[in-house]
């Protein structure tokens, strides 16, 4: 097992970080968003329920991955690091009550002559808690701490070329996913059963590469439910004459590409596919606005220019940035198509454009993953774009 990418690549995602952390006055950066320490180092572990961390000081050589000693194992198998980067924590500091493994990491930062530093932390990252910010500023009362939420975020917003040709394998996994989905959606079938046929879609991928894990589970809420958009599943069955969304998506490499259908068992109201053929009229507006040098703002506002003409009103978003990923979330916690995001889009930037819409019980979700380029947006799928209507 190693890296998917080239040491090379990492070298410059880290050059990239550093001229970010000196533009926000950080001299040692600390991240715990599991996201963020695979960018950086390509560490892959199913290991963020215990701490652990990557930190990067402006004038060091490389990152250091900290952790678990198991996970140490983890971290020289994926990871580009010399293995005198790699430092570990004991394993009694795991979940333990007397001892924190932040304590043990503060007293790495003062071996590396950050004591005094501008440390940034993660503060909104999942995986970051109270206890540990705390622990890190008794342990080290001379660094000035500061939020660097994001910061490692906005820089993965534009995508490499080979992290372009993994989200491109990941819509050949979506595709396969997305019909057989559709398929399993059948009067008097258990909802579990489809979900178990989505996931062994996912995980196999196609004959040319496997699948990976995704950073939501499949979504499938369905019946009286459509329009909750984030339950999973039951062992309740789908039944004629309802509706159910599938929000799901193809996965290489933890760089997601995620796809949203409908699908409905029965003839549709006449409300129902009027509004669809809005919301799609609406999505091909903002995807040709979807250009570099727009804002998430202006996106926004050109889908609303069409869907506002027929009454049709979103308080929500309609799509956020996307692509490397672990749970609970896909998105990159970035740009967000939404009035007065004012963030910048750039060439080969890629979002996930969802704008559901509920008509009173009912839910029109058709959803792309999408390649910003000079020309508009650019979908990964190639899917039908329309309701399915199975009767």
């Amino acid at each position: 097992m190693k890296p998917p990418f080239s040491r090379a690549e990492y070298r410059r995602r880290v050059d990239n970080t550093r001229r970010h952390m000196r533009e926000a006055g950080v001299d040692v950066l600390m991240v715990s968003d599991p996201a963020n320490m695979n960018y950086l180092t390509g560490y892959d572990g199913w290991s963020f329920f215990v701490h652990q961390m990557v930190a990067l000081g402006l004038e060091d050589d490389e990152p250091i991955w900290f952790g678990r000693p198991m996970d140490a194992n983890g971290a020289r198998v994926t990871t580009f690091l010399k293995d005198e980067s790699i430092f570990e924590y004991p394993d009694h500091y795991v979940q333990s009550d007397r001892f924190h493994p932040m304590e043990v990491l503060a007293e790495i930062a003062k071996e590396k002559g950050w004591a005094r530093a501008r440390i940034g932390v993660e503060k909104e990252a999942y995986y970051f808690t109270v206890r540990a910010m705390e622990v890190l500023e008794r342990h080290l009362p001379k660094a000035t701490f500061q939020d660097a939420t994001g910061l490692v975020n906005w820089v993965r917003l534009v995508k490499s070329k080979n992290e372009i040709a993994y989200m491109t394998q990941a819509a050949r996994i979506a595709e396969k996913v997305m019909r057989t989905g559709i398929n399993a959606v059948k009067p008097g079938v258990r909802q579990c059963d489809a979900a178990a046929e989505i996931w062994r879609a996912m995980v196999k991928g196609t004959p040319q590469f496997g699948g990976d894990y995704p950073g939501l589970p499949p979504v499938l809420p369905s019946g009286g439910a459509i329009a909750a958009p984030h339950l999973t599943w039951s062992d309740e069955t789908f039944k004629k004459g309802e509706g159910t969304v599938l929000e799901l998506a193809g996965v290489r490499f933890h760089y997601h590409c995620p796809i949203t259908r409908t699908v409905f068992l029965g003839p549709l109201p006449k409300k129902v596919t009027e509004t669809a053929a809005v919301v799609l009229e609406g999505m091909q507006a903002a995807f040709d606005a979807m250009r570099p040098g727009v804002t998430g703002h202006d996106v926004e506002a050109a889908w609303r220019s069409v869907v506002s003409r027929h009454g049709i009103t979103k308080e929500s978003r309609i799509g956020y940035s996307t692509g490397l990923g672990y749970p609970p979330d896909w998105g990159e916690h970035t740009v967000s198509l939404r009035p007065n995001d004012r963030s910048v889009l750039r060439e080969n930037a890629t979002l996930h454009v969802i704008p559901a819409v509920t008509v009173d019980d009912w839910a029109v979700d058709i959803s792309e993953c999408v390649r910003v380029t000079k020309r508009g947006a650019v979908p990964f799928c190639d899917f039908p774009r329309k309701l399915f209507v199975k009767r």
